[in-house]
């Protein structure tokens, strides 16, 4: 005796499926972004940490001179940045850290 079992799978224009709810969305997206292009994820985190420490640095020049050391880690934050929007800009992924496409 065989017994066949078929399931239905909902397709997008299926009226009986609502759609997802925009977290799901949004992780859905970043799930793909981060099986699509290694370090993606990574590197639209490490612009994220660099912009906002630029932005620290950039406060304390107002009130003060840099010391060399500080100095020096000014110009590698903007370095990070750099790297990591070339990384983000040739994979198209520019959004994730709010650059056009």
């Amino acid at each position: 005796m065989t017994t066949e079992i078929t399931r239905h799978v909902p397709l997008p224009s299926d009226p009986r499926t609502s759609p997802l709810p925009a977290a799901a969305v949004s992780a859905i997206e970043r799930l793909a972004v981060r099986l699509s292009v290694p370090g993606a994820m990574e590197a639209a985190a490490r612009y994220g940490v660099a912009s906002f420490r630029t932005m620290q640095m950039s406060h304390w020049m107002d009130a003060r001179p840099l010391s060399d050391a500080e100095f020096d880690d000014f110009e590698f934050l903007q370095d990070v940045m750099r790297e990591s929007r070339a990384l983000l800009a040739a994979a198209g992924l520019l959004r994730l850290i709010g650059g056009a496409r």
